[in-house]
């Protein structure tokens, strides 16, 4: 709490070895044309700094080397981490001239980092350990406005984050779990129930990031496969993605009584309070799990007149792994309509892409679409309900990858 206060109390501008309490005092207080000027200064010295592999991996040498200890929070690979980290400078960087969505997202990542016990003391150690892979990137090329700019951006995240962990104060860092139930629906894919010891809050369309203790400090996200439910069980849809990972240990190393740890629920892929518009969902791979839970949902309080249309991809049919419990959400609902789009083998559609099933079968631009599956098949799927004329602001899908959206080409080159 103390550092919090720091953080958001006024002060004076800060010197090069000041703290983050001190410095994002004077952002907050009234430095917000700052954040443009510290956005051009990072993007015009970016070339000191990028591609930020190098970067990233002196920051984690300077924290292990001056706090040991710290190696112990972090899985044993770190490769997930560093691509995590790395998506989210690109995020501070593109956003930096956007306070509130900067805010919004950090405020978030500040909730679910308490379940790594993350302390404020680590976010002081963090920027120490920048500030030296900054310089160490950088080389003779280094200048203290790049390295305050970099700091500046720093603190008004880790200001954001500390308040997104104290208003989270009341729920805990995270939820134990027990595998209620484990069916191989492929060699590679599985659908898991679980039931938490207390309540877990989430809305249909939200993931969790989950651990199990076969990988300890290794949390992944994966989409909430149903709506909320009167016995509070929760359903995940699991596909391997090479040996090793937690992808891999939940399919083939886990079974029925295991225990996993769950995150608080994220993201944004939710039906509006007032669902005023019909929806269009769209959905590829495991990316169903997120398309069954909005539907469960929207079976349970659709208002009367609102149709749903929902485009389900895969490339053979026996990719649809899970045909019994789409069969009993489409029975007896006549508002909505399926469209299988299976690109090989019998019945193969026409269309071979999802993104062009969904152009040639109508009009959306009256609808609120969501978007699950592949990172491919959701940038397609984007690009080609935009180009229909459907607001960006009604089409909802998560971040790509579950941490942060990647940089737009155009970051680089203002």
């Amino acid at each position: 709490m103390r550092l919090r206060q720091r953080l958001l109390s006024p002060g004076r501008s800060p010197s090069p070895a000041a703290g983050p309490a001190r410095a994002a005092g004077a952002w907050e207080a009234g430095r917000a044309h700052d954040r443009g000027a510290d956005q051009r200064t990072i993007i015009r010295d970016l070339p000191l700094v990028t591609p930020f592999g190098d970067l990233i991996t002196y920051l984690y040498e300077a924290m292990f080397e001056q706090h040991p200890y710290l190696r112990g929070l972090f899985p044993g690979s770190m490769d997930f981490q560093r691509a995590h980290l790395e998506r989210a400078f690109w995020y501070l960087i593109e956003h930096l001239d956007r306070p509130d969505e900067v805010a919004a997202f950090c405020a978030r990542l500040g909730r679910d980092h308490r379940k790594l016990g993350v302390r404020p003391v680590h976010y002081e150690v963090f920027e120490r350990a920048l500030r030296e892979a900054l310089r160490r990137s950088a080389g003779e090329r280094w200048t203290e406005e790049l390295e305050q700019a970099w700091l500046r951006m720093l603190r008004f995240a880790v200001a954001a984050m500390v308040d997104g962990a104290d208003a989270a104060l009341a729920e805990p860092p995270y939820w134990n779990g027990t595998v209620t139930e484990h069916q191989r629906r492929r060699p590679d894919l599985a659908v898991l129930r679980v039931r938490t010891a207390e309540t877990y809050p989430y809305r249909a369309g939200q993931y969790a990031r989950l651990q199990t203790p076969l990988l300890p400090h290794t949390w992944r996200p994966y989409s909430l496969a149903c709506a909320p439910r009167p016995d509070g069980e929760l359903e995940f849809h699991v596909r391997g993605t090479g040996r090793g990972g937690v992808s891999d240990a939940l399919v083939a190393h886990t079974r029925v009584g295991d225990p996993l740890r769950l995150g608080p629920a994220q993201g944004s892929m939710t039906l509006d309070d007032g669902l005023e518009r019909d929806v269009l969902i769209v959905a590829g791979g495991t990316g169903w799990a997120t398309a069954k839970g909005l539907l469960e949902e929207l079976a349970a309080r659709r208002p009367r007149g609102r149709g749903a249309h929902l485009f389900l991809g895969a490339r053979t049919p026996d990719d649809l792994y899970d045909n019994a419990a789409l069969a009993e959400l489409g029975n007896g609902r006549p508002w909505l309509r399926v469209v299988p789009v299976i690109a090989e083998g019998p019945g193969g559609a026409e269309e071979v892409s999802v993104s062009d099933a969904v152009a040639r079968h109508g009009d959306w631009s009256g609808h609120v679409a969501y978007v699950s599956g592949p990172p491919a098949m959701v940038t397609a799927t984007v690009r080609s309900l935009t180009a229909m004329n459907l607001p960006p602001d009604r089409i909802r899908h998560d971040p790509l990858g579950g941490t942060a959206p990647p940089p737009r080409p155009a970051s680089t080159g203002r």
